[in-house]
């Protein structure tokens, strides 16, 4: 419940902004009071009367107001909210976050805030696609932004894809769980989580490998959420093109003989998500210099032989075994009979399925469909981003473990 909880609530220009009345009055259901500041773009497709109306306060939407501005304003506006949400968050707003921008009041009170901030993307599926998004995302990650949504489905242009916004009540999650974290009374506090993201790169010769098809997107998102929460965490990650998430201790690696000793050193653990796609086999013999092409027809013959298999070491750990022990399953058929199996053959306790056929787009993608799969039954969620993928999947952690204390005592 959000009782006696102040969000302040930047609406950016889109089509999207109508999505955040709903949002005002679900804030106020829970207890929480909102006050709403209104870009001159938001102001386009939502007036300053329906969000005064909903909060029962007044709206901000001008820099310059003398009144408010004779008492620094804007400052105020930014140190007496608990958590600062943008929704929608366009891609211009994002951008303008990201490059430090403080040109009207919106950006002028996040860069004044020394609260959390959460945004929730909304915008065309090319524009959540682009080079430049990806990196202001990144950016704002860095800076410790956080991030709910967006959604796939139909636009307003008529084109169907990411960039949908988050649903309201999702958001609210989200505040909620935030907002818990910056209490201090984080429910995964005292807790230690073990997550290994990305690849792992097997080496043929000096300049060769295989390797899978990860980019690391959602273990770093699932070590982002975990130590929002409060947990200790540490992240094992294979080659991967991401920054580190804030506040985990970050362990690089390649191979996954080294992701495997990595796992043990970083033991014991509460909770342990083996979010990695490690290669399933290696070279029994990679060659010490670079292999050369000596036909147009053959290539080299290569022996392969097993990695370890990390999930199944750690799940059968007689010593040191963590208390919950979370697996992947990456398929590309039959997602939820596969993982079932799986989940009995790794001996771990959960399991998170996800189709990665080639026209999911799973694979580097930033949006996922999982099925958690545990030895009580299955959940289904909708598509939605890989942030809220975590985010959910670590709700849910936090959650066993309160079940698991209070069953103990």
């Amino acid at each position: 419940m959000l009782d006696g909880r102040r969000i302040l609530l930047i609406v950016g220009g889109g089509i999207a902004a109508y999505k955040s009345l709903e949002l005002v009055r679900r804030i106020r259901e829970r207890g929480g009071s909102v006050r709403v500041v209104l870009t001159v773009a938001g102001a386009r497709f939502v007036t300053p009367l329906s969000f005064s109306s909903l909060s029962e306060d007044k709206v901000y939407d001008n820099l310059f107001d003398l009144t408010d501005e004779a008492e620094i304003g804007h400052i105020r506006l930014s140190r007496e909210a608990d958590l600062l949400v943008v929704a929608p968050a366009t891609a211009n707003l994002l951008a303008r976050m990201a490059a430090g921008l403080c040109d009207d009041l919106a950006t002028t009170v996040l860069l004044a805030t020394d609260k959390p901030v959460l945004v929730a993307p909304a915008m065309n599926v090319r524009m959540w696609e682009h080079a430049a998004t990806r990196r202001n995302l990144d950016r704002l990650a860095a800076d410790g932004i956080h991030v709910v949504g967006p959604r796939e489905g139909d636009m307003a242009c008529g084109e169907y894809g990411m960039g949908r916004m988050a649903e309201p009540l999702e958001i609210v999650e989200a505040i909620e769980a935030l907002l818990v974290a910056a209490a201090g009374d984080a429910p995964l506090a005292g807790r230690r989580v073990l997550v290994t993201a990305g690849p792992t790169h097997e080496p043929i010769d000096p300049v060769r490998y295989m390797a899978n098809r990860s980019s690391g997107k959602q273990g770093y998102a699932i070590a982002r959420a975990a130590a929002a929460l409060g947990a200790e965490t540490v992240l094992v990650s294979g080659p991967v093109d991401q920054p580190e998430p804030p506040g985990v201790r970050v362990i690089r690696v390649e191979t996954a003989e080294q992701m495997l000793a990595a796992c043990r050193d970083a033991l014991p653990a509460d909770v342990a998500v083996f979010a990695a796609a490690v290669a399933d086999w290696r070279a029994a013999r990679p060659a010490g210099q670079k292999l050369k092409k000596q036909s147009e027809e053959a290539g080299p013959r290569l022996e392969l032989i097993p990695n370890p298999d990390i999930l199944k070491t750690v799940a059968g750990l007689k010593d040191g075994r963590p208390g919950l022990v979370i697996g992947f399953a990456a398929e590309t058929e039959n997602v939820i009979e596969n993982a079932r199996e799986k989940l009995v053959h790794k001996g771990c306790d959960w399991i998170v399925a996800n189709d990665v056929s080639p026209d999911t787009g799973v694979m580097g993608g930033d949006a996922n469909t999982v099925h958690l799969v545990t030895r009580s039954g299955v959940r289904s969620w909708p598509q939605m981003s890989k942030a809220a993928v975590a985010e959910r999947l670590m709700t849910c952690v936090a959650q066993h473990l309160g079940q698991a204390v209070r069953a103990a005592g």
